[in-house]
């Protein structure tokens, strides 16, 4: 049985927060030379320019779990479609750079919030069965977006705008967040959120409009998990028996950082301009990467429920680590600079495939349904963290030291990636949320 009209519209609509998220995590890219120009940045107010978005999804992470338990993922999602909305334009008419950073930062509370609601609201509306590959979605979104923002940035850039190239590159994204706030008026509240309501006939209906195979048993299934809930209303997450749904959660959020991915993306006309690429070849090759991170994330989405959550994390994790390895070597010895480009891909095709593909899926799955999107907001904080870390210290870390550097650091930190999800991450493959619930949560 195949998802039918209902469930598929719901999800594509879920996941485009995803695309907005992707746009906005590139797009700075293309604009950051002619910021940093305009405004006379040093490295470190270059790395706090692309940082300060990072440091509104951290927040927008952290707090998204708890209003979205108040209102439902579907209203905080539109929410965030309105955040998007605003720093779009606003960073696209900044009167200034303290004026850029502020609606930065707004567009970052949006990413952050919508990195915790989509996958949650696309996990409870799925049937088990299909549950990876539609939260999967949530990526393919993502990577289509980041995709779309290399694209953007390369055609407008053809146009020869001058000076306002820069605000064009980042105020586009206005119009694809206006199409998203107007999908979130036309699909349903999750049916565990109706539930936990009392709204029962409404999450009856839900269920069934989604093509669940039985409605009537999964609603009892969700019934007997909110009772459980209700005797602990209020249960924080930071509890002993959730140690290791918080361990999954938080180190997966982490590693998908380490493993350097948005550092690359942010800089990668920097990248490239230190192997002597021009700033025009650099968004050209973009595209490129941009192609080969969707094509291989859908790779990765058609087999993440047969060839499971964990095989493609270590296929993954070893692939970047030697890819990171080669790219090191090669800043390291000024040495056959075509090579970047290809290791690159190749990088860009095994992080896709594992864990571009795994994380939303699986920070989705290891909670119990009552502390979800609490969950789900420290994994998703975790990620921004490390994130804006990485991207704060990584031109500083160039300037002082040497290029080769970070991509010695992130290939390192893949390798102890490698080792942590072959003796310690469960796969969760095949498995309704309940009975991970029932497996992972320990006393």
């Amino acid at each position: 049985m195949r998802p039918n009209l209902n469930l598929i519209k719901a999800t594509l609509t879920g996941a485009l927060g995803g695309l907005l998220f992707g746009f906005d995590t590139v797009v700075i890219s293309g604009a950051i030379d002619a910021i940093v120009r305009l405004y006379h940045l040093s490295p470190g107010n270059q790395g706090f320019t692309v940082s300060i978005g990072l440091v509104g999804t951290v927040i927008g992470a952290l707090g998204a779990g708890v209003i979205g338990q108040k209102f439902g993922s579907r209203e905080t999602l539109r929410a965030t479609a309105i955040l998007y909305v605003i720093s779009a334009l606003g960073c696209g008419l900044a009167t200034g750079w303290v004026s850029f950073l502020i609606f930065r930062f707004i567009g970052g509370l949006g990413i952050g919030a919508s990195s915790v609601l989509g996958p949650v609201y696309i996990a409870e509306l799925a049937p088990a069965k299909w549950r990876g590959r539609l939260v999967a979605t949530f990526q393919f979104n993502v990577v289509f977006g980041i995709l779309l923002a290399y694209t953007s940035n390369y055609l407008i850039r053809t146009l020869n705008l001058g000076a306002t190239e820069w605000r064009w590159q980042v105020g586009i994204a206005a119009l694809p967040a206006v199409g998203f706030l107007i999908l979130l008026f036309g699909i349903p509240r999750s049916p565990r959120w109706s539930a936990s309501r009392n709204q029962i006939e409404d999450a009856l209906a839900v269920l069934k409009m989604m093509g669940e195979p039985e409605p009537e048993a999964e609603l009892a299934d969700i019934r007997a998990a909110l009772e459980q809930e209700h005797a602990t209303a209020h249960e924080p997450v930071f509890r002993w028996k959730y140690r290791l749904p918080l361990f999954l959660a938080i180190s997966i959020g982490a590693f998908n950082q380490l493993a350097g991915i948005n550092a690359i993306l942010y800089y990668l006309n920097d990248i490239f301009a230190a192997a002597g690429f021009s700033q025009l070849s650099g968004d050209a090759k973009g595209i490129a990467i941009g192609a080969t991170n969707l094509l291989f994330t859908m790779v990765g989405m058609s087999v993440i429920d047969r060839v499971g959550r964990k095989t493609l994390l270590l296929v993954g994790a070893a692939g970047t680590a030697s890819c990171l390895a080669g790219v090191s070597w090669l800043f390291a010895t000024h040495s056959h600079p075509g090579a970047l480009v290809w290791l690159l891909v190749t990088y860009i095709a095994f992080f896709a495939l594992s864990q571009g593909a795994v994380i939303w899926v699986y920070i989705g799955e290891v909670f119990p349904n009552h502390v979800r999107s609490k969950g789900q907001g420290l994994g998703s904080a975790s990620h921004w963290f490390m994130n804006a870390a990485i991207a704060q210290t990584f031109p500083v870390m160039v300037h002082s030291m040497s290029a080769s550097t970070p991509f010695t650091f992130f290939a390192i930190m893949t390798a102890v990636q490698f080792l942590t999800v072959l003796f310690i991450y469960p796969e969760t493959k095949g498995q309704t949320l309940e009975a991970l619930q029932r497996q992972l949560v320990r006393d």
